[in-house]
């Protein structure tokens, strides 16, 4: 990047440092709250909370399964509503809430929509693109650059997708058993 550049890189805080205020844990705690709604309807327990101002402007949760899109993740549905609420689908000076770090199709999706601070509770071991296994938040490419600040309430994020994944296991298993005997 060319020094004096006006666009700033990417943050990415660790748990440790980020001082996560108590309004940022009321977010994050109704995005858990929505993960639940989505973990209700069989999908994957991720909930989503857009904030502008202290305000929350769009909330969202997986709906992949029930709306046959593999674009409905919580995140997308969350820029969508924001941009109809809006009317814009760039949304500067608001901050996500969401309870797993975002995939390379969602963080995309805020780098396009250019939100301003992304604030995760767990990583995605197997496509965290906000620094876990990959970050599309920085590069020479990047054309908008995000703070990213990661493990509010981790715990309580990781243990709803565990259980959630420990659950659909079993069933399965079940599943398979019972055809095998049929």
């Amino acid at each position: 990047m060319a020094a004096g550049s006006h666009r700033e890189r990417v943050t990415v805080l660790e748990q440790e440092q980020s001082v996560f205020s108590a309004q940022d844990e009321c977010f994050m705690r109704r995005a858990i709250e929505l993960a639940a709604l989505a973990e209700n309807e069989g999908e994957v327990p991720v909930g989503a909370v857009l904030v502008k101002d202290g305000q929350i402007i769009a909330e969202g949760w997986n709906q992949s399964v029930g709306s046959h899109d593999a674009t409905a993740h919580a995140e997308i549905q969350v820029l969508r509503k924001a941009g109809h609420a809006l009317e814009n689908y760039r949304l500067p000076g608001t901050t996500l809430y969401v309870t797993l770090e975002p995939c390379p199709m969602c963080a995309g999706a805020l780098l396009h929509s250019r939100v301003q601070r992304i604030v995760y509770g767990a990583s995605d071991l197997k496509t965290g693109a906000a620094g876990t296994v990959m970050n599309l938040f920085e590069g020479e490419g990047v054309y908008h650059y995000a703070v990213i600040e990661k493990g509010l309430l981790e715990s309580d994020c990781r243990q709803q997708l565990q259980q959630f994944f420990k659950r659909r296991r079993k069933e399965i298993k079940a599943q398979k058993k019972n055809r095998s005997e049929s």
